[in-house]
């Protein structure tokens, strides 16, 4: 039996149709992920299905007794106590039972034995339940859940009212999870949440005995969590089985299929038209005109329409030098005896991809800020290469200024005329009447397209980017992988994004407990060490340990073999320097002797040649010794 129904459901604001016919059911089990273009009508179709708002046709039919939970982008979650109190509201019937045994348990006491035994009898009807529902263990589930989603332990007993945006989110997020509803509808649910809180939801999420429908722009997420996709687009949906790779497979095939069809059809079409054409007064005027009556019966075909992609251009034509970026002994933060971030060495060098990866609040941001010298390292040194020409992507766009529209702040970013722009801006989607757009009205996505394209202008060879993904739907996330993965330069990247990250970074660095971890070997590294980290912290502290100290070793080595390299070449250029001397002064001594022989000097022949017997045994040995250290085995590091 379906949870709920969605019957040929319409929407409409002022003139425009949002979506006219849409119809959908959801199962028990099953766990549906939303997806399509921003400004289709996901977040609008999940307010309708909550109930939030109207529909302007069709019907939400939800079966009884069916309770539903809805999560949307921006929750007004308002509550006058702590976070903990607002969790503990939701659980207000199992803290009603466990007064009730209290009572129950001095009843028990009573002297009078009828009552007693009634107690006695309620009592363990009542404890039963109380066990089944998680009465003894709500506490501890609350804990878990709050600490699951980000909270740490001192802000579990924070009002409510000094939560800010992202927390009241996380928070409100938690009491669904607590309440466990039989429809849960989510909008959004892992923009707030680090990469730790993604993957713990995804485990809740997993095993969700109700129905789910999620929206979601995160790949990895939806790759773990659907068993179905529904896609928007062009007020339509498309239902597809499987998870997001699942989707993304057969959403190709689909369209591959239903363009032959179409070409199929349109040929047969224009063949027809033509027979008819050319026979419809002939001989053959029958054939002709059943031939038409059949092709005026045909249902068309419609073009697929693909979605509209943006078209972005980082690429550069700086070259940097090999080394883009070094970081030593480094200490990034605010407060010169707690920093956010230690580093012990660490070098980024040309076309290398890095991701920094690190719990929220982990200082992920703040060294961003310490490597572009908006923030003083507390200790140590940032060293940034020659001929480097940074580029800044922010999570938050404070340099877009509200009340400028979209083509004056590219216009005063650089670009030339009007019409340049507008073709500029077309690229990234602003077309038409979007350019005039105040950017203080702009969505999320827009306003990351607006900073990319602002970005692009830069022609930067080392870009740092902070949540680039952020707010982008599927299709944008897809065209900025290719674009980064196409990139001519280098990358520092904070980001949340598996997939992306998956796709894209070459080196992960990693903030746990303070201290940057470096992973040479990319993602896949990374990923294994944090499930150690995760599931046995003092055991992945050892892994790190262990790799540092080889990582310490071959440092080491490294230096010692570039010091007796050095040492051989500076020796072996010693040596060339004395050879070519001695060889020279041989040349002298040997147009000397010549001189005194034809002069028949024979007290000048002789000490010449005394001399020239000396320097020749000098020379010979140098040429040995000079053979024994260009033959010594030391690689040039």
């Amino acid at each position: 039996m379906a949870l709920l129904v969605a019957s040929h459901l319409a929407k409409y604001f002022g003139v425009d149709d949002i979506f006219t016919d849409l119809s959908l059911a959801l199962h028990a089990g099953e766990r549906v992920a939303l997806v399509g273009l921003n400004g289709c009508g996901k977040s609008t179709l999940l307010d309708i299905i909550a109930g939030v708002t109207e529909t302007d046709g069709g019907t939400v039919t939800i079966a009884r007794d069916v309770r539903l939970g809805y999560l949307p982008q921006q929750p007004d979650f308002r509550e006058d106590g702590t976070l903990w109190e607002a969790m503990e509201a939701v659980l207000a019937g199992l803290q009603a039972r466990q007064a009730q045994l209290r009572r129950l348990e001095a009843l028990m006491a009573s002297p009078d034995d009828a009552e007693r035994e009634r107690a006695i009898e309620r009592y363990g009807r009542e404890l039963e339940v109380f066990e089944r529902d998680g009465g003894f263990t709500y506490e501890a589930r609350i804990g878990q859940v709050l600490g699951g989603l980000g909270f740490a332990v001192d802000e579990f007993h924070e009002p409510v009212a000094h939560l800010s945006g992202g927390q009241k989110t996380r928070a409100l997020l938690a009491r669904l999870l607590l309440e466990e509803p039989d429809v849960l509808l989510l909008d959004e649910p892992v923009n707030h949440l680090d990469l730790e809180g993604i993957e713990w939801l995804e485990d809740q999420l997993k095993v969700w005995k109700g129905g789910l429908i999620v929206v979601a722009h995160d790949r990895a997420f939806m790759d773990t969590v659907a068993t179905r996709v529904l896609e928007m687009s062009h007020g339509a949906l498309e239902s597809y089985t499987g998870n997001y790779s699942a989707y993304a497979l057969q959403r190709g095939q689909r369209v591959a299929h239903q363009m032959v069809e179409y070409k199929a059809q349109k040929r047969h079409i224009e063949e027809t038209e033509e027979y008819v054409r050319r026979y419809m007064a002939g001989q053959r005027s029958s054939q002709a005109k059943g031939r038409l009556k059949r092709l005026e019966r045909v249902e068309r075909l419609n073009r697929p329409v693909e979605d509209s992609r943006i078209n972005l251009n980082l690429q550069t034509t700086l070259r940097s030098g090999d080394l883009v970026l070094g970081l030593y002994d480094l200490a990034a933060g605010y407060e010169p005896h707690r920093p956010l971030v230690a580093v012990d060495e660490v070098e980024v060098r040309r076309g290398q991809c890095v991701a920094l990866v690190g719990p929220n609040g982990s200082g992920k941001t703040t060294l961003l800020r310490t490597i572009l010298r908006r923030l003083r390292p507390l200790a140590g040194r940032v060293r940034i290469g020659a001929a480097v020409r940074i580029g800044y992507f922010a999570q938050v766009q404070d340099h877009l200024v509200p009340g400028k529209p979209v083509l004056d702040t590219l216009l005063d970013a650089g670009m030339g005329s009007i019409a340049e722009t507008r073709s500029f801006l077309a690229r990234y989607g602003f077309r038409g009447d979007d350019v005039f757009k105040d950017v203080g009205v702009l969505s999320g996505g827009e306003r990351s397209r607006l900073a990319i394209a602002i970005l692009s202008l830069s022609k930067a060879n080392f870009l740092l980017l902070d949540e680039p993904t952020n707010h982008l739907d599927i299709r944008s996330q897809e065209v900025l992988q290719d674009v980064l993965q196409a990139f001519n330069g280098t990358i520092l990247m904070v980001s949340h994004d598996r997939y992306l990250i998956h796709n894209v970074a070459t080196h992960v660095w990693a903030i746990a407990e303070n201290q940057l971890h470096v992973f040479n070997e990319g993602y896949e590294a990374y990923e294994a060490w944090h499930r150690l980290w995760r599931d046995a912290p003092s055991k992945a502290q050892q892994r790190v340990s262990a790799a540092r100290e080889r990582h310490e070793a071959a440092r080491r080595a490294q230096r010692d073999r570039k010091r007796a390299f050095d040492k051989q070449r500076e020796r072996l250029e010693e040596l060339e320097a004395t050879i070519h001397a001695f060889e020279a002064d041989l040349k002298e001594l040997t147009a000397a002797l010549g001189a005194a022989g034809r002069k028949q000097d024979i007290s000048r022949v002789s000490k010449l040649g005394s001399e020239y017997r000396k320097i020749e045994s000098k020379l010979d040995q140098l040429l040995e010794e000079w053979a024994e250290v260009a033959d010594t085995p030391i690689a040039e590091v």
